[in-house]
């Protein structure tokens, strides 16, 4: 599907910039329209690593499918999905895996059925992260996933936009619903808490004045927040250790002087 179809979905305006299309483009998509490239770019004015970050973040979430696909898991649930662009995770995965994909921008879900088209293996269910217990407990999630409750789960890029209960409620909903054996794959984001700068303070504005949280956590209070799932093996790695790049690949400049870092992690039920 091209962008000028993308446009005739019913709801979207291509003057008004949508967080999902800022999304793809600053992974570098063709699904966004020309105010989706001005507040993304607006965004690297303020923080010009951000495109780095994301792209890793992206990459990370293929590798971990890739990674628990190999592993035997046939279901991949996703959280906060934004658009199922080809490069998201059911664009990497063997045909015999299920995907489901949630999100709860209803603009969002309908661009992103558009996108999926008739995939008898991906279904886009709307769902908010702060309840997802009750969304993985309705009918239709059951029919989807045959009953199956041993799947995969991405929470890619999630944490920050939670505060510290929401993602305590969060990680313990899917660890009361999943099965043991199954695996949960995250995303940290951290800075040095004593670090500021007025573009870090004006890219946070944005998000709050979107009615949106932004609060990020030390790595220590991450961990406690996701008990009781525990890091398998590898535990948890900075995102460029995840994907095997080299030491340097993340400067002193793609910190933006707050120390920023990400960390990716796959979690388990034992």
């Amino acid at each position: 599907m091209d962008v000028n179809e993308l446009a005739r979905v019913p709801g979207v305006n291509p003057q008004v910039p949508d967080a999902a299309r800022i999304y793809d483009y600053t992974l570098g998509g063709t699904h966004n329209f020309e105010a989706d490239r001005q507040a993304a770019e607006y965004m690297f004015s303020l923080l010009p690593s951000t495109r780095k970050w994301v792209r890793m973040l992206r990459a990370c979430l293929q590798g971990a499918a890739k990674r628990l696909s190999a592993e035997g898991f046939t279901h991949w649930v996703d959280f906060a999905s934004g658009l199922p662009t080809n490069d998201h995770v059911h664009g990497v995965l063997p045909p015999d895996v299920k995907v489901l994909y949630s999100d709860i921008n209803p603009l969002t879900m309908a661009q992103a059925r558009v996108l999926l088209g008739n995939d008898p293996r991906v279904r886009y269910l709307e769902c908010d992260i702060r309840q997802a217990k009750s969304f993985l407990e309705r009918p239709d999630v059951r029919d989807f996933l045959g009953g199956e409750r041993k799947v995969a789960l991405g929470a890619n890029g999630i944490t920050v936009f939670l505060k510290a209960e929401e993602n305590r409620k969060f990680f313990r909903d899917l660890y009361d619903w999943a099965a043991p054996g199954s695996k949960l794959f995250t995303t940290f984001e951290t800075k040095d808490p004593a670090k500021t700068t007025p573009q870090w303070e004006q890219f946070v504005g944005m998000f709050q004045k979107m009615g949106e949280s932004f609060e990020l956590f030390s790595l220590p209070e991450y961990l406690e927040l996701c008990k009781p799932w525990t890091p398998g093996p590898g535990g948890v790695q900075t995102v460029s250790r995840f994907l095997g790049l080299p030491d340097d690949y993340i400067t002193e400049e793609d910190r933006q002087g707050v120390g920023i870092e990400f960390y990716a992690v796959i979690l388990e039920k034992k």
